[in-house]
């Protein structure tokens, strides 16, 4: 046990080194542009119990080894943002760091899941310094705008009432949800964009004559 209490301890590390991390990130985005990214963060580490159920539905012994090769979602955090283009700019700073990994994403706004979810998805690795070793850690991030956030919360309790069995109705339910979601934050990104130019144009940039 204790060399499980161990193993996952370092998954919480590389938690707190990615909320860090992003923490900076944003609060260097404010101070420069006057607007925050992200609205707000999750942060979770899974449970002994879906672990081995994890390895169990892949068919492989419960064991440290087998968990570090094959569940790389042990340790995830999620981000909530206004706006689509919030995500994709999260996404690049994330990227451009120089001790970030980044070992697979899923864009499921480009290509929306067929229940209509949308967000970005990440798998990154990112290193741990202990006091003998460095581990390097996968964490899970998943990037979704608020009013997606709400849906794939409210989908989540209903998928675990029905035990994954969803009557057809209701799937049809979530997915024209989901749909008008999208719609909404296409419009709500139109309208701010509109508001920033209407704003841009009422204080235009001094010329090079006007700050001399």
């Amino acid at each position: 046990m204790k060399e499980w209490a161990r193993f996952l301890l370092t998954y919480k590390f590389a938690l707190d080194e990615v909320s860090t991390k992003l923490q900076i990130l944003n609060e260097e985005f404010q101070f420069i542009h006057e607007y925050n990214p992200i609205e707000h963060m999750k942060t979770r580490i899974k449970s002994a119990e879906s672990i081995v159920s994890k390895l169990k539905r892949k068919n492989l012994d419960v064991s440290i080894e087998n968990t570090k090769q094959y569940i790389r979602d042990i340790a995830g955090i999620r981000i909530i943002c206004s706006f689509t283009t919030d995500m994709y700019q999260i996404y690049e700073m994330i990227c451009g760091q120089d001790d970030v990994r980044v070992i697979q994403t899923k864009d499921y706004i480009q290509n929306p899941k067929p229940n209509g979810y949308q967000s970005l998805h990440l798998i990154i690795d990112i290193p741990v310094y202990l006091t003998n070793r460095v581990e390097h850690v996968p964490v899970e991030i998943q990037i979704r705008t608020v009013a997606m956030d709400f849906w794939a919360s409210l989908e989540h309790k209903i998928y675990y009432k029905y035990n994954a069995g969803i009557p057809p109705q209701i799937q049809q339910e979530l997915k024209d949800t989901a749909d008008m979601i999208s719609s909404l934050d296409r419009r709500m990104l139109a309208l701010n964009e509109d508001v920033q130019n209407h704003i841009n144009s009422m204080n235009p940039p001094l010329d090079a004559a006007a700050r001399a």
